[in-house]
């Protein structure tokens, strides 16, 4: 018998001919209908709060931001330059993103020797988590952040299970890009750290592979170190802030139901099993560092009350493995049914649930949806109002620019030439930088994070539109009087469904001011 003629079982994590022909279809159909249903609800209700401050942030590329590293910013330019600034130029490479996410967790499952079972229902899983929805929505850091997170663990399972300690040094660079776009890839690099020490895998402690993808990473990260040593450290101070006197801390009751809500319920039926797999199975002990992973940031988050979505980047391989594990505990003919059953009732839960987190009803009817859902809430200390946040940071904004914009064609072309519009949050702001072209206005000057440091203008004092700092207009209009000659109330923000705290606010024309911006401007700053 010749070599040729010799049968050689399938390796898993090599895509065999055999493996593209068949055991790609289930995945590809379901990051289709990820695409798809991304796609229809790619224009939203209108550009959400961050998309327009990630917008006028990356129309100030730097080294650093307050409230985040410059990857996402360097390719949201190179995508307005490409394809302009339409909700759907912006968003379709986070819907692409989204079928990434569903692909590359079935590519998982076959990496840990998962065959067409296993796939297809880690591949519907990856699609199951609701929250995640929104994420691969609107463009932000979060969407590449939870890719990134994929990435690196890929390339670790490959590790495992080839044994090649070479692959710490493409690690190291995919790790190090992702801390380029968010910093929280420091927490996977925390768990993969206590599931090496806690396995056989702390050999690769020995390996000066495994140094040098280290050293890589932190080089790639260091640009964004360097600028904030040179700043003061200002992203610590945002996250300080942030946790101190924006976000709520959820008990860890509330945190394990958040978990399980996020994920979409029907999904505990995969990563359970996934996180028994990496510990109890037989195969699965292997790759036990990821059972190690898992456990130690979900302890960690819940201790620390982290918000609900700080965990979506570990539950793709818990879906993998969960997939093997469900695989591996039925006959063929039993596990073909149940993973039809299975993927089925996650996708169509998932597609039920999705107008908690896509756009993809009407205004009105998704207020209904919502409020006969009894989920709306909040992550943060603000008031919520008919919609959730997510929903509600998308309204408004044009219509507020309006409104700035009609207060300033009352003034002489001499007093429009030197006005200062100064607003209270990146929000409000880059909807002016935004839409405030198509009705002449100057650029916005504002103290609230990245924005402290393009200001302050150059101003003479004498005209300026501002937005009270209070609710309540009275005690607005009392303190910008001391900081003011003449005080007038020139507006009011109108919105049905924004934030509350953005609706009903005043609007007030100031004249001569009695201090100088420049002096002042170092105690405007707001890092939260």
């Amino acid at each position: 018998m010749s070599a040729s003629n010799i049968h050689r079982p399938d390796t898993p994590g090599i895509l065999s001919p055999k493996f593209r022909r068949s055991d790609l279809i289930p995945i590809a159909l379901v990051s289709a209908l990820s695409l798809a249903l991304h796609l229809i609800a790619i224009r939203g209700f209108g550009l959400f709060r961050d998309e327009l401050y990630y917008i006028a942030c990356s129309d100030h590329l730097a080294w650093g931001f307050v409230d985040q590293p410059p990857l996402s910013l360097l390719l949201l330019k190179g995508i307005r330059f490409l394809f302009g600034d339409s909700p759907a130029a912006l968003r379709f490479l986070p819907a692409l993103g989204g079928a990434a996410f569903v692909f590359l967790t079935g590519l998982m499952a076959r990496e840990l020797g998962g065959k067409k079972f296993a796939v297809f229902v880690a591949s519907a899983a990856a699609f199951a988590p609701v929250g995640n929805l929104f994420q691969f929505h609107i463009y932000s850091m979060n969407f590449l952040d939870l890719l990134f997170w994929q990435a690196c663990i890929l390339i670790i399972i490959r590790l495992v299970r080839t044994g090649n300690p070479k692959l710490w040094v493409p690690f190291g660079i995919v790790a190090g890009m992702g801390l380029q776009n968010k910093v929280s890839l420091l927490l996977l690099v925390f768990g993969l750290g206590i599931g090496v020490v806690l396995t056989k895998r702390r050999r690769d402690l020995k390996s000066r592979y495994f140094w040098f993808g280290i050293a890589l990473a932190i080089l790639i990260f260091l640009p964004y170190l360097v600028w904030n040593f040179t700043h003061g450290w200002p992203t610590l101070e945002w996250m300080h802030n942030a946790e101190t006197q924006k976000n709520i801390k959820d008990a860890p009751l509330a945190f394990i139901v958040g978990q399980l809500l996020y994920n979409n319920p029907l999904s505990v039926f995969v990563w359970l099993p996934g996180l028994l797999y990496f510990f109890l199975h037989k195969e699965g002990k292997r790759y036990r560092l990821f059972g190690w992973l898992s456990l130690s940031l979900f302890l960690l988050i819940m201790v620390l009350g982290g918000k609900d979505y700080y965990l979506a980047g570990i539950y793709p391989v818990l879906f993998a493995g969960g997939a093997v594990f469900i695989e591996s505990a039925f006959r063929p003919k039993m596990r073909r049914a149940l993973g039809a059953g299975l993927a089925v009732l996650l996708i169509v839960s998932t597609l039920l649930f999705s107008p908690l987190t896509l756009p993809v009803l009407s205004v009105n009817k998704t207020v209904a949806y919502v409020e006969g859902s009894g989920l709306n809430r909040s992550q943060e200390r603000n008031e919520i109002g008919v919609l959730p946040q997510h929903f509600a940071d998308m309204f408004g904004w044009e219509e507020f620019a309006a409104t700035i914009a009609g207060i300033y064609e009352t003034l002489t072309p001499d007093e429009q030439a030197g006005c200062l519009i100064y607003l209270r949050n990146y929000g409000e702001a880059a909807a002016v930088d935004f839409f405030g072209p198509k009705y002449g206005l100057p650029k916005a000057a504002c103290a609230h994070n990245s924005y402290w440091y393009w200001c302050p203008p150059q101003w003479d004092g004498g005209v300026a539109i501002i937005m009270g700092d209070s609710r309540d207009p009275q005690a607005s209009y009392a303190d910008l009087s001391s900081h003011f000659e003449t005080v007038v109330l020139a507006g009011t923000t109108r919105c049905d469904f924004c934030m509350p705290y953005e609706n009903n606010r005043a609007i007030f024309l100031c004249r001569r001011a009695k201090f100088s911006i420049q002096e002042i401007w170092p105690e405007e700053k707001e890092f939260i």
